[in-house]
């Protein structure tokens, strides 16, 4: 099993920069992040159990088991600076795993605070009403929706993805000691600024918010936005 895709190895890097992707989403995501940071890091792309190249394997619904071995997995590589970044459901899963691995930082996209309650019952729907959320979220190319075949498959993913997020609690935990930044696009219909200011109530080394024009997927069209940000947020005094 692959757990972390790297699409240009750099063994020599100074820092590492683990991507966790959203509900449905896939290593894929980050594909191209490695073109827009310095040599110095190296951008590890998170791959879940149940797509892509683990499509064979069954998706895991329990946030905390899912850490759990993402965490076990990514102890070898934590030999050097460990950032973890997360969007939507990645952020969850990047902040459980940060209370497994002590990163230096926790960078988190898209979603509202870790312990603010975030109740669904978008996976408990029907095929047409799962497709109408991602329709409405704006993450999925719409040809794709269209295609009964591609449905067929992502659609058992993202349901068990929205199980998961959907059914998150957080457990009682100590801050982090790592500072955390939060970005959320100002249009996003998941999470606004007093929601996802929350998470600087879980850290004790300090906390920024950033807002970027756009809906739920803003990172999409604002990457290079985004992985500023985070380089910032990493350097010295940043």
């Amino acid at each position: 099993m692959t757990w972390f895709h790297t699409f240009d190895p750099r063994p020599h890097a100074a820092m590492r920069l683990f991507c966790f992707p959203h509900a449905g989403g896939a290593a894929a995501a980050y594909r191209d992040w490695h073109r827009s940071v310095p040599p110095s890091v190296e951008v590890r792309a998170v791959q879940y159990p149940g797509r892509a190249d683990r499509a064979r394997e069954a998706p895991v619904g329990d946030a905390h088991v899912l850490a759990d071995l993402i965490a076990e997995a990514m102890r070898p590589l934590l030999d050097r600076p460990t950032v973890l970044f997360g969007h939507s459901m990645g952020s969850v899963l990047a902040y459980e795993t940060a209370l497994r691995v002590r990163p230096a930082h926790l960078i988190v996209s898209g979603r509202r605070a870790a312990h603010v309650p975030r109740p669904g019952i978008v996976h408990l729907g029907t095929d047409e009403e799962l497709t109408a959320e991602l329709r409405r979220l704006g993450g999925t190319e719409p040809e794709l929706l269209d295609d009964e075949e591609i449905r067929a498959y992502i659609l058992p993913i993202v349901r068990a993805d929205y199980r998961l997020a959907e059914t998150y609690r957080c457990r009682p935990a100590e801050p982090l000691d790592c500072p955390i930044t939060a970005i959320i696009g100002d249009r996003d219909p998941q999470v606004d600024t007093s929601n996802a200011r929350g998470w600087a109530e879980l850290t004790r080394a300090g906390f920024k918010l950033h807002v970027l024009p756009g809906d739920h997927f803003y990172l999409t069209r604002r990457r290079t936005e985004v992985i500023d940000l985070i380089l910032d947020a990493v350097s010295p005094g940043g």
